[in-house]
């Protein structure tokens, strides 16, 4: 009996939209980015039983989808956008459009050696009640929101305070999902982008991650200093002279 193929699917994440292409199959489509169409989605990845399932990390726009995916134990991986561009320039593909993106990503979970690595159970626990939450604030949020289109000035300033205090506890939320998530074994962002480095091995990468998490979001010169290996001038108390690094 013959073994069924492995199903890599890829997911072009933007605002509004979420553009997922399966292979082998070629199958595609398209989903809204909230969480109605987030909850659907997930539901269809669970009937296909994807060997993984790829995304690029895409400035936050992902946050809420991949908190679903790996909730709902399906296997995930974030990865860099620079490796699937490198990627798709190799295999010749420079057109660029959402569902193009997604088939591209698609192939470059099927050819990379990515392992998609579950939640501990206590993580998945926690994300699932940020989740909630954040559901219940926003449910908070529209609540207010037509509250004060109905009541009189005097009032309207007291929901108006309330409504920011939901808008700042909603970004809190969002804050710590994301901070989460890029601790998580779901999110290879930086160790993918150091393994890309010539030389770069597993007990390197951990050294670096463990002990310098400053990288990513720092410049190289500034990572450099922190270190200890940038050149700098030695001007000290009351030296004269040639100035020297």
């Amino acid at each position: 009996m013959a073994t069924a193929p492995k199903v890599f699917v890829g997911i072009d994440v933007s605002k509004e939209w979420l553009a997922i292409a399966v292979r082998p199959t070629g199958i595609a489509w398209r989903a809204a980015q909230d969480e109605a169409g987030i909850e659907e989605l997930v539901r269809q990845l669970n009937d296909l039983h994807p060997h993984l399932v790829v995304l690029e990390a895409t400035g936050g726009y992902q946050t809420l989808l991949v908190t679903a995916l790996g909730t709902a134990a399906i296997p995930v991986a974030v990865v860099n956008p620079r490796q699937v561009r490198d990627f798709a320039r190799s295999q010749g593909k420079l057109a660029k459009t959402d569902r193009l993106d997604a088939a591209i990503i698609a192939q470059f979970g099927e050819v990379s050696n990515i392992v998609a690595q579950p939640l501990v159970p206590a993580d998945a626990r926690e994300l699932e009640a940020l989740v909630a939450r954040r559901r219940q604030v926003i449910q908070m949020k529209v609540a207010e929101q037509q509250r004060r289109q109905r009541a009189l000035p005097v009032v309207q300033r007291r929901i108006t305070r309330v409504f920011a205090v939901l808008q700042s506890e909603l970004e809190d939320i969002d804050k710590d999902l994301a901070g989460r998530l890029r601790g998580s074994p779901l999110w290879r962002e930086r160790e993918d982008l150091l393994r890309s480095v010539p030389g770069v091995g597993p007990a390197l990468t951990f050294s670096l991650l463990a002990g310098l998490p400053e990288l990513g979001s720092l410049t190289r010169k500034q990572v450099a200093a922190l270190v200890g290996v940038a050149p700098l001038s030695r001007d000290s108390g009351k030296f004269r002279g040639q100035r020297t690094c």
